[in-house]
């Protein structure tokens, strides 16, 4: 499929140290790629430098090339819409969710079935994470549960269930035996998988916790909420190593904060994070001041749904009405983000 020229207006917001917002309209012609799903995106991942993964309401895990904008593969397995996406570090491989209650394995160079699948929940699932050395999978779900698997056996190896514990995302940290969760009872929960038991939990936030990242070196974590009109729609920057206390709060959205990414230090002179909203916007901000560094409001798009990155100036966000969103983070007027494409 060829590429589109699209030009579609996107207010950007580049935020001074004096304080004065500049509004900038985005009117720069940007590609329409094929599209990759045809309803709702739920979830987009980094596959690797070139490929991403997505799932959606279509019911379809779709492979995408978005430097070439085009798909990749598509593999149909699920009978109702994906809601998590997990890669395997450097490999071909990744793991879909649905509300199916089913999470399956796929391998982008295999067949377009299912490599393996695990049956556990009895809700929909709504977790999904990837050990280091690729060897367990850990899934979690609305029926309160967490489980443990074997990706070689596709054996449930633990399984652990907290009242209340509604799963809204997992997260392992790198190069250790520790996996995040983020759950609707507004709890944060850091979870040793030899034995699958509560390692610590942090101070309980005011609103339900959609989201959760661990940075690269596993010394620091964020988080996200639900809110609106401003109340709560916030990130929060963890201590994951020593203290495990809040760092910072970046707050700025108006409705609910869906995903919350670390981007690359390469990026800025500054470390960075990156937020997406219901409210159609996307925020970079200062990780240690906690300041709003840009802002791009992707107009008519919908809430957006998930966040990924890419490479080192590129992100990937996945929305309700307009499919996905290809960013980069423009210098040449200071750091502004800006759509490249949408597929």
């Amino acid at each position: 499929m060829g590429k589109l020229q699209s030009k579609l207006k996107h207010s950007t917001y580049k935020y001074r140290p004096d304080g004065i917002i500049e509004e900038r309209i985005q009117t720069k012609a940007f590609q329409e790629y094929s599209p990759a799903h045809v309803d709702t995106v739920s979830v987009v991942a980094a596959l690797n430098s070139d490929l991403c993964v997505s799932g959606g309401k279509d019911k379809t895990v779709v492979a995408y090339n978005w430097r070439a904008g085009n798909v990749v593969k598509r593999f149909k397995g699920h009978e109702r819409e994906i809601t998590k996406i997990a890669c395997v570090h450097k490999s071909d491989q990744f793991f879909s969710a649905s509300r199916d209650k089913m999470v399956m394995m796929w391998d982008l160079e295999g067949s377009s079935q299912p490599r393996q699948q695990f049956s556990g929940h009895t809700m929909v699932v709504t977790g999904l994470a990837v050990s280091p050395d690729s060897s367990q999978l850990c899934t979690g779900s609305r029926d309160n549960s967490l489980l443990l698997w074997d990706v070689g056996t596709g054996q449930c190896a633990e399984r652990v269930s907290v009242s209340r514990n509604l799963v809204t995302h997992l997260c392992w940290v790198p190069r250790e035996p520790y996996i995040l969760q983020t759950s609707e009872d507004k709890t944060i929960r850091l979870w040793d998988s030899r034995g699958l038991q509560v390692a610590h939990v942090f101070p309980i936030k005011q609103h339900i916790q959609t989201y959760c990242e661990v940075s690269e070196d596993g010394r620091r974590c964020i988080s996200c909420s639900s809110g609106f009109g401003g109340e709560g729609c916030e990130a929060t920057l963890w201590d994951l190593r020593q203290t495990r206390n809040r760092i910072c709060e970046y707050k700025g959205h108006f409705q609910t904060v869906a995903s919350c990414v670390f981007l690359p230090r390469a990026l800025a002179l500054m470390p960075v994070i990156a937020t997406s909203s219901h409210d159609c916007k996307v925020k970079i901000w200062n990780q240690d001041t906690g300041a709003c560094l840009s802002t791009l409001s992707l107009d008519g798009s919908g809430p957006l749904t998930s966040l990924a990155v890419a490479d080192t100036t590129s992100s990937l966000c996945a929305s309700f009405s307009r499919g996905i969103h290809l960013l980069r983070v423009d210098h040449s007027q200071g750091l502004e983000l800006r759509e490249v494409a949408a597929f």
